[in-house]
């Protein structure tokens, strides 16, 4: 648990899932910049105020006093800034939206914590836009990795007038003024274009991928090796698409095997909105699949009691900017609990990553399905 020191006091902090030994806190010297200037500047929190990208709920609960209205891309984000509210502030009302809920009419403080993904960022200040006005304070926050030319173009484009504070402990603020006139012009997302051939069942079929998703305006080389080695399985599957993405993977073994039940499963909302149009747009209403935004534990409860035949799992190793095994960790530990006795894990993954020690000691097997310079599939089978 992180103490985290506030204008509005200490606050108790923690990710989400909290894990045992966690190493990583809740929330950056780009947080505390921004509160802090808040503070000084005496910034009026008394109408509507917005906060994008919030990460772990530091700024939402930091701020709840001021009912501010938080929108998120992350379920785990949210589930830690509900945990951080139920620690911190009880009674407080924060009002909770994901990126694909209607946000505010009118916003009149927009405080913007500067995501990974340009464009997300881009998606986000094109729908958030028509809500602004004259006198809305736009404030965003990062540390000086994340924020570049093309961040404040961006914001000088949709938004306005825009420039930046110097680096503080290594982050900056983002002062951007609306402008009635500024024409961003239209929102170039959802993105949607055809998949290479020799790539199996969706060879030269379209893909749908809302802004954020991992490899947005392309194929991706692991998924594509993934891809290209698919098990051949015929006859009624129940199969977990762990980490989905857009959802090419499991789309295709829907195709390979149209008698397959798909339970699609990814934490941001984005992705599993992509992953159902792209599902839909070739499987068509026939097809039998299930979304789920959640976390990984999610996918155990929603395939009992009868258990998954396969589990499909490309694992980031990433956490914001911070570089860490325990997403993976977590993923195939959920994967063993939702696998029948005899199903199967098929993992990819870069080959430095070690996966197949981590598989070997949790499912006690493991074995080598393919491999290439840059990446491995792996298939693990729970006794």
């Amino acid at each position: 648990m992180n103490l985290f020191s506030t204008p509005w006091g200490a606050l108790e902090l923690t990710r989400f899932p909290a894990e045992p030994r966690e190493t990583l806190r809740a929330w950056d010297a780009a947080d505390d910049y921004l509160l802090r200037h808040l503070a000084e500047t005496g910034t009026d929190l008394a109408g509507t105020t917005v906060v994008l990208g919030d990460r772990w709920g530091a700024l939402a609960t930091a701020l709840a006093a001021h009912r501010p209205v938080q929108i998120t891309d992350s379920h785990l984000g949210q589930q830690a800034t509900r945990a951080n509210l139920r620690r911190n502030v009880p009674d407080a009302e924060v009002r909770l939206l994901t990126t694909r809920d209607e946000p505010p009419a009118r916003i009149d403080v927009l405080l913007v914590r500067v995501p990974k993904s340009l464009a997300f960022l881009e998606d986000q200040l094109h729908r958030l836009a028509p809500a602004l006005h004259p006198g809305t304070v736009v404030l965003g926050t990062g540390m000086v990795t994340e924020i570049h030319t093309s961040t404040l173009r961006l914001f000088e484009r949709i938004v306005g007038p825009t420039r930046t504070s110097l680096a503080v402990r290594k982050a900056r603020l983002i002062f951007s003024t609306p402008d009635p006139a500024a024409d961003g012009g239209p929102n170039p997302w959802p993105l949607r274009y055809a998949l290479p051939d020799g790539i199996g069942p969706l060879s030269g079929r379209t893909v749908t991928n809302h802004a954020g998703v991992f490899c947005a305006d392309h194929l991706d080389i692991g998924t594509r090796f993934l891809l290209e080695h698919l098990p051949v399985r015929k006859g009624p599957d129940r199969v977990v698409d762990l980490g989905c993405g857009n959802g090419v993977v499991g789309t295709a073994v829907a195709l390979a095997n149209p008698d397959s039940d798909v339970l699609f499963v990814d934490e941001s909302h984005q992705a599993v909105a992509s992953a159902e149009e792209t599902f839909r747009d070739n499987a068509g209403p026939g097809g039998r699949a299930r979304f789920l935004v959640g976390d990984a534990a999610d996918a155990v409860a929603a395939v009992r009691p009868e258990g998954a035949d396969l589990v499909l799992n490309n694992p980031p190793f990433h956490s914001h900017q911070a570089v860490t095994a325990a997403t993976a960790q977590r993923m195939f530990v959920t994967a063993r609990s939702a696998l029948r006795s005899g199903g199967e894990l098929l993992v990819v993954g870069n080959r430095h990553l070690g996966y197949h020690v981590r598989l070997r000691r949790l499912f006690g097997n493991c074995e080598v399905v393919a491999s290439n310079p840059k990446f491995v599939v792996l298939r693990a089978v729970k006794s």
